[in-house]
């Protein structure tokens, strides 16, 4: 078996159309390829929508391809973002980490994957639940430490 993983780098340079383009073409792609093969896509994105508001506005554009390319029920797209902030917390709220990462990224899966997963875990909300009190006990100063080691290599990836 191949690497069931796609990992694409769209560095578009801060065009939002753009990276649409690219999603709509990985969707497409995911959605034709055999799960044997590629079972789930991440398209890292350093240079588009690096403002927390953009790119969950952009999570609309989305969301609207998938059902546009009629693979609702067959890919779901998940998110992850530097900035990311769950409703109602604070921006410092170190939970909000749970669905943080170095650069925006959209995770393409597949619905049966994802089905496959949570009934392998038939608990799988205890997950989320782990995390989130991990991060608690890790505390904000723990967690500013970690967060600084990531975006000391992802300046160092970018040249800057």
């Amino acid at each position: 078996m191949s690497d069931p993983i796609n990992t694409q780098d769209a560095s578009i340079d801060g065009v939002p159309a753009e990276l649409l383009a690219t999603l709509v073409i990985e969707l497409q792609r995911l959605a034709d390829t055999d799960p044997a093969l590629v079972d789930t896509t991440m398209l890292i994105h350093p240079r588009v929508l690096g403002d927390f508001e953009d790119f969950n506005d952009f999570l609309e554009l989305a969301d609207a391809a998938v059902e546009d390319l009629d693979l609702d029920g067959v890919l779901q797209v998940a998110s992850f973002h530097p900035h990311f902030q769950f409703a109602d917390t604070e921006p410092d709220d170190v939970t909000n980490a749970t669905n943080r990462s170095p650069y925006p990224t959209l995770h393409l899966l597949r619905e049966d994957s994802v089905d496959r997963a949570v009934a392998a875990f038939p608990e799988a909300e205890a997950i989320f639940e782990r995390n989130m009190e991990t991060l608690e006990k890790l505390g904000a100063k723990g967690w500013a430490e970690v967060k600084k080691r990531w975006e000391d290599d992802a300046a160092a990836e970018l040249g800057g």
